[in-house]
């Protein structure tokens, strides 16, 4: 390996804990300087690096399953950030989206005990559910008046009552006492779980790329599920993102994260179109989820369910707190659990610290630059699947993968964290958001083209999207970016032809 000695530390650790074998790691090439990658005082860069890599690594493996040829994967660390940040800086049509990337009351507030606490209010029911608690105007001075009538967990506390999206802010001593933290202790940011038996998978093919072949159901929505489908994707898989035509969207991301990807919707409310799904499951090799949990095993499509369904499938399930503790059923999404957890803290500390400021026994919270957990959860959910796949083809068995938020940025919370100069002086902001792009941006981003689909029903002519090009280089097969959907339901709900062999009996 080529990088610093935590990094590959650390990468080594993830890869031999998941039972890999060790002599692929000196394929792994981290490149660049990983602690000035962007201006941080968590180690941001060393993150994306790993589980970028980590992920290419393990598609590089699966490909040498199948072909008997292992190839090099090499990630740059700056790449690596614009790449966990890739939602800033794509473009339609030369154009950069109008709309915002957050909901205008989405934001940190000050509360009545001299706290904070963080609102999720960028899907509408969610701004209406908080709207509706605190009783006022939708601007973000009565959203702040209001929580002036209000402790920062007594908020907390009503939200999550009221299925809604708060966090109350903490330091990590703080969030340390909590009894979530208690119970997510020992948690490794990936878990993989056998859950039933199935033949070893056969592999007769000779595939132009590593996951060529392989077929992944993605139900997820926002960021860090979409960025997992989107890198599977680029790796050769045929990955169908299944969305619901009664949730509300997030364009602005979903044209991102849907790069490489087959669209379409089914109403899982409705018998017929959960009988397709279930249709869809006993050709899957791949079932991704993203919803609160438990939400889609009521309606029959847990991890037991589906590995009975089709034997040999990897159910890959993401959450925001984990499967243990209170907080296990809680909805969550990347700033909330920077927030709770003690990063926007301990953040505003090391700012604090750079400028020469005295410190504060509550600083005002300072949120990491960009939404990390959610991409590297996303990449960590990548590796954990095709780390899972290697399994069904050298042991057979249907396998689970778990990956929360909150372990994730347990994990980044023991990288420790960076000398304030090092993060705020010799750290590197990101590029500006403008059109034309930032030169460096331009020179890491791939043109695609918008996607025909099989519905025929695209109106005047197709457009093109630039954007940040796959950050994990793989020297013989690299990532696939040709096309991406642009709308949500662009595709019908069947499978396409397999194009290799790609069994699971032998």
């Amino acid at each position: 390996m080529s990088y610093t000695s935590q990094s590959c530390d650390q990468a080594t650790s993830l890869w031999l804990a998941n039972d890999l074998p060790p002599e692929i790691l000196s394929h792994l090439k981290l490149r660049g300087c990983p602690d000035t990658a962007i201006n941080s005082s968590f180690k941001l860069g060393s993150a994306a690096q790993i589980s970028i890599g980590l992920s290419g690594l393990a598609t590089a493996y699966i490909l040498s399953l199948r072909t008997g040829n292992m190839q090099d994967v090499s990630v740059d660390a700056r790449h690596a950030v614009l790449d966990i940040s890739s939602e800033s800086w794509y473009t339609i049509d030369g154009q950069m989206p109008t709309a915002p990337l957050q909901d205008h009351l989405a934001a940190i507030y000050r509360t009545k005990d001299d706290s904070f606490v963080r609102l999720h209010t960028n899907f509408p029911h969610h701004r209406q559910g908080i709207l509706n608690i605190l009783q006022c105007d939708p601007t973000p001075e009565a959203v702040q008046a209001a929580l002036l009538q209000w402790n920062a967990g007594d908020l907390e506390d009503e939200a999550s009552k009221q299925k809604m999206c708060v966090t109350a802010y903490r330091s990590f001593e703080e969030w340390d006492k909590h009894p979530q933290a208690v119970a997510l202790k020992g948690t490794p940011p990936i878990q993989l779980i056998k859950i039933g038996e199935a033949p070893k998978r056969d592999i007769k093919d000779s595939p132009r790329f590593p996951l060529e072949g392989i077929r992944v159901l993605d139900l997820c929505r926002v960021l860090s599920g979409p960025v997992c489908g989107r890198t599977l994707a680029a790796y050769g898989a045929d990955v169908l993102l299944i969305t619901s035509p009664n949730l509300p969207d997030l364009p602005v991301l979903d044209i991102d994260t849907s790069r490489g990807k087959r669209t379409t919707q089914l109403d899982l409310t409705q018998d017929t179109q959960k009988d397709c799904l279930k249709e869809l499951v006993k050709d899957a090799d791949v079932f991704l989820q993203a919803y609160r949990p438990g939400g889609l095993q009521e309606k029959g499509f847990g991890p037991q369910v589906l590995a009975k369904v089709r034997p040999g499938i990897v159910c890959a399930n993401l959450s925001a707190y984990g499967w243990e503790g209170p907080w296990k059923h809680r909805r969550g999404f990347d700033s909330l659990v920077q927030t709770a957890t003690g990063f926007n803290w301990a953040e505003a500390e090391a700012f604090a610290k750079f400028n020469g400021q005295p410190g504060m026994d509550k600083p005002e919270p300072r949120p990491l630059p960009v939404q990390a957990l959610d991409h590297v959860a996303g990449y960590f959910l990548a590796f954990g699947i095709q780390a899972a796949i290697a399994k069904t083809i050298t042991e057979g068995g249907s396998w689970e993968v778990r990956v929360s938020l909150a372990a994730v940025a347990q994990w980044l919370r023991s990288l420790g964290q960076l000398p304030p100069d090092t993060a705020f002086r010799d750290g590197k902001p990101l590029p500006k958001r403008m059109i034309p792009p930032d030169s460096e941006v331009a020179a890491l981003s791939v043109t695609l083209h918008e996607a025909t689909g099989d519905k025929r029903d695209v109106e005047g002519r197709l457009r093109t999207m630039t954007a940040i090009r796959h950050a994990a280089q793989l020297s013989v097969t690299p990532a696939k970016d040709v096309e991406a959907p642009m709308c949500l339901n662009r595709h019908q709900p069947v499978w396409l032809p397999r194009v290799v062999f790609f069994s699971t009996i032998r």
